[in-house]
């Protein structure tokens, strides 16, 4: 059977960056002071997507994110890597969304695309760590949800079985289509690009992107390719384009907020050097295991 794949991708400042600039006097991230990256489990979850898309013929892999207009960037590395195509949120409403606020929006596009079989995304974002967004979205769409997923082990006659992390060990689950899956940074990471599709994609812009090419009137490059060939146009959803509540939206919808941020340096306050001798890894072994450090 083929399928129809959703993946929920995001961009993300990199938390390996972070500075005293990172947070806005609002509480919100300042992502113009970070450099902005693929949000590392989402590739994990492509990964699972691309290799559904491989074993069922005729399969479609979809890309939906939310951010701003360089977000598209993101949806150019799913194609990249062998995605179908892609949408991108985009509004000045959304500015600000917490998880509530996102799941919202995300869940508001998928009802807009309409037809789907799978739903699937990254157990966490590394600028939130919560771990809460996809299981938001599954309950918004009232669909079942099978989260810290490590490998999708087959789709067969409307089932899914899939292998997930538990503490000390995994287990085997199955659930019935369609469904929405969050996937683990332990699960297979994710194939390089495609010296082909970057070859095919890689002038694909969204609108946002157009007009900043264009400003003061330079003429955009390559301007005929878009007409001629439309996947090199990558579709932006607003607002009102999902039929979304604005004030579900953005900060307005967004009840979680950052008092505070603190950037902490761990210093070694005194060091012990040891040899390889049993006596030494002896009272090392006990001091570790009186403080609790281990044991």
């Amino acid at each position: 059977m083929s399928l129809k794949i959703i993946v929920l991708a995001k961009q993300v400042p990199d938390t390996r960056n972070v500075g005293k600039d990172a947070m806005k006097e609002d509480g919100t991230v300042n992502r113009a002071a970070l450099p902005a990256i693929f949000n590392p489990e989402d590739l994990n979850a492509l990964e699972q997507a691309l290799r559904l898309k491989e074993k069922h013929p005729g399969s479609t892999v979809t890309i939906l994110t939310m951010g701003p207009g360089r977000a598209a960037e993101i949806i150019r590395e799913g194609l990249f890597r062998g995605a179908d195509d892609g949408y991108l949120l985009t509004d000045r409403a959304f500015a600000g969304a917490d998880t509530l606020a996102t799941s919202y929006a995300l869940s508001m596009a998928i009802r807009k695309i309409g037809d789907f079989d799978v739903i699937i995304g990254g157990r966490q974002a590394i600028d939130g760590d919560t771990a809460q967004v996809g299981p938001q979205v599954a309950e918004k769409l009232g669909l079942t949800q099978v989260t810290y997923a490590e490998e999708i082990l087959e789709i067969k006659d409307g089932r899914i079985t899939v292998k997930r992390s538990i503490t000390g060990g995994v287990e085997i689950v199955e659930g019935r289509l369609p469904i929405v899956i969050t996937v683990n940074g332990s699960a297979a990471s994710c194939r390089p690009r495609n010296a082909r599709l970057i070859q095919k994609y890689k002038r694909a812009l969204g609108a946002q992107e157009k007009a900043e090419l264009t400003k003061e009137g330079r003429t955009l490059p390559y301007a005929e390719r878009y007409g001629k060939y439309p996947y090199l146009n990558i579709k932006e959803w607003s607002v009102a384009d999902v039929n979304g509540d604005v004030k579900q939206c953005g900060l307005s919808g967004s009840p979680t907020k950052v008092k505070a941020i603190q950037n902490i340096v761990f210093q070694a306050k005194e060091s012990k050097t040891i040899t390889s001798s049993d006596k030494d890894v002896e009272e090392l072994i006990v001091e570790l295991l009186s403080s609790h450090a281990i044991g």
